[in-house]
This record gives C-alpha cells, sequence and structure tokens, in this order.
C-alpha cells in the first residue's frame, strides 16, 4: 500500500459551515438534490474535490435509496467525492434518546456504504443545551457530562457499531469531546481500548479541548497520547490565551497556522505513528468554507510530505484502503 503525500492525501472539507435548513425553513436533508447541488458547487469552487458529509448539514441515514442514488449522482455531476461523514450530537448513550441515536447510526453506516464511503466519525457529544444556543461561541458554557455509570453502555453500543461497520468494510472513529467519555486523552484511549475492535479508532479533534474557557490538558499531551489510535481527523485550531493568576481563559477559532496547536509538529508526530486517514479542515464562524480552503494549502504546502520514503510507523488501528486511494 502506497503511502499518501501532499498533493494526494485525501483532505475533505466539513460541511459544518452549511445550514441543515434552507432560507425557507426546510430540512436540508428533504430538500433534495437541487438543494444539495448548491453546498456542492460552493465546495468545488473553494477547489476541494472531496466532503465530509457532516449531519448537521445533510443526514445521510434519513435518506431513502432514491435519496442516496440522487445524491450520489450530484456529488459526481460536481465532482466531489463523499468521502466521509460525521455524525454529531447523536450520543447512542444519550438517557432519552440513545436507542433511537443507535438505530439512526446504524443507518448512516448503511448509507455510508452505499455512498463508497469507508469512515464514519461518530461522537457522545449530545444536543447543545438553550444556555449553550444563545452564547455567540457555544463552547463558552458548559453543557452535558457524561456520567460514568454509562461507560459498558457506551462500550457495548459502540461496539455494536464497529462490528456492523466491519461488515461493510468501514472504519469508525470515535471524536473527541469535552466532558464526554471522548473528553479526555486517557478516557479516549481506554474506551477505543476496551472496544477493542481495529476498525474503532479514535477521532482526535484536538481543538474541541483547546478552544475551552478554562484549564485544559497540554495539546501535546493529547497527541501523544491519541494519535497512535487515530485513524480520521478533523482538523482546526484556536487562539488561546491563559491568564491562570485571574482565572481567565480565552479562546476563538483561527486559521491551522495562528493557533495555539502546531499542526506541522503533531502531524509529523501522527504520521510517524502510522496515522493515513482522511484529514477534515474545520472551522467555526465567518466564512468558514474559505477557512477550511485555506487550511487545506497550509496542509499540502507546509505541513504534509512531499516526498516518498518518510518515515511511518504502524498504526494500532487500521487505516483506509484502497477504495479511498483510487477516489479522486
Amino acid at each position: 500500500m502506497t503511502d499518501f503525500l501532499a498533493d494526494d492525501w485525501p483532505i475533505a472539507a466539513a460541511a459544518l459551515p452549511f445550514s441543515g435548513r434552507t432560507a425557507d425553513g426546510r430540512s436540508v436533508t428533504e430538500a433534495g438534490p437541487d438543494v444539495w447541488r448548491e453546498v456542492l458547487v460552493e465546495v468545488a469552487d473553494a477547489g476541494f474535490d472531496r466532503i465530509d458529509l457532516t449531519d448537521s448539514w445533510l443526514r445521510i441515514g434519513d435518506l431513502d435509496a432514491r435519496g442516496l442514488t440522487d445524491l450520489s449522482a450530484v456529488a459526481a455531476e460536481e465532482g466531489v467525492v463523499p468521502t466521509s461523514v460525521s455524525a454529531i450530537r447523536c450520543s447512542v448513550i444519550d438517557r432519552e434518546r440513545g436507542e433511537a441515536n443507535l438505530a439512526y447510526s446504524h443507518r448512516t453506516l448503511d448509507a455510508a456504504a452505499a455512498l463508497g464511503i469507508e469512515t464514519v466519525s461518530f461522537g457522545l457529544h449530545q444536543a447543545l443545551t438553550p444556555d449553550q444556543q444563545a452564547q455567540l461561541w457555544f463552547w463558552t458554557v458548559e453543557g452535558h457530562r457524561d456520567d460514568p455509570a454509562d461507560w459498558d453502555a457506551a462500550v457495548a453500543r459502540l461496539r455494536e457499531l464497529g462490528r456492523h461497520a466491519a461488515e461493510l468494510g468501514i472504519l469508525v472513529s470515535l471524536e473527541m469531546y469535552e466532558d464526554t467519555f471522548l473528553g479526555t486523552a486517557d478516557s479516549a484511549v481506554r474506551l477505543v481500548t476496551d472496544i477493542g475492535m481495529d476498525n474503532v479508532g479514535l477521532n482526535p479533534d484536538i481543538g474541541n479541548l483547546v478552544r475551552l474557557h478554562r484549564p485544559i490538558e497540554p495539546w501535546w499531551e493529547v497527541v501523544e497520547k491519541t494519535l497512535p489510535y487515530a485513524n480520521f481527523w478533523h482538523v482546526k485550531n484556536y487562539a488561546r490565551d491563559e491568564d491562570v493568576a485571574r482565572d481567565l481563559y480565552t479562546a476563538v477559532p483561527a486559521p491551522m497556522p495562528y493557533g495555539l496547536i502546531d499542526y506541522r509538529r503533531a502531524f509529523r508526530y501522527a504520521i510517524e505513528q502510522g496515522f493515513q486517514g482522511v484529514i477534515c479542515v474545520e472551522n467555526y464562524g465567518g466564512d468558514g468554507l474559505t477557512v477550511c480552503a485555506d487550511n487545506r494549502d497550509y496542509l499540502r504546502r507546509h505541513v504534509l510530505p512531499t516526498r516518498a520514503g518518510y518515515t511511518r510507523g504502524a498504526s494500532r488501528v487500521r487505516q483506509i484502503g484502497h477504495a479511498q486511494r483510487g477516489a479522486s
């Protein structure tokens, strides 16, 4: 299997900057291919040939067979390959919606397989609270916290998804997010280890932790502990300031080169650990797609390896296969 280089590494635009509702209030999922095309054209015009189907925009697990066929067709027409899925805020241990979320997650895996997608990311973060929704930046207010009593249920249900995904040839990636079982490096590694499947790894979205307005784990310690288990990666950055004496912590979104996380160093270490997964570039606020495109260019020009023969170790989890490598 050939190692990825800067020019061919699969980098997907997150659909995160796009609303799940049309201007007239319809669900994007139900609105159909003409509406989907509008976003795909924007993504293509920004220089992307791949997209992460973030379900805050489009819930492929709720599409019927005709909808999946239409989505595949319109994506092909616009030259954008659906490369990964990020199913967010559908925790399988939500006390009220856990079983419904589990069923939706299974449908998402089936839909991903129908679209030829090899990587699906799930998390344990739950719906934003009204207090969070009222803020400029939702992460400045504390939201849901996982209950330690639900650990075994999380392992069992995520293992169930892992088994289903393995039958479909799909990698499951678990997104790091504050105050969940994936909210610290040690807990995230313990969770994926307890699940114990080689097609289930981590999505070390370190930005989710760096942006918190409170003390955090050192970002490099998170990198060192989690990247050996990474099979997919949401990347974004934040400018962070700390005044410990005054108990003051702030963070705002920033393009990848200008935030706290040194992604040049992080990717060097990740590749040494065997990382060969899809990269999904994200950003909150402003012209998010343009920042995503700038982040993609930064990775290709300054961070990812440009020559064959670079040092790459063996990953502790399975990485993407030949099908994704052939898509462009």
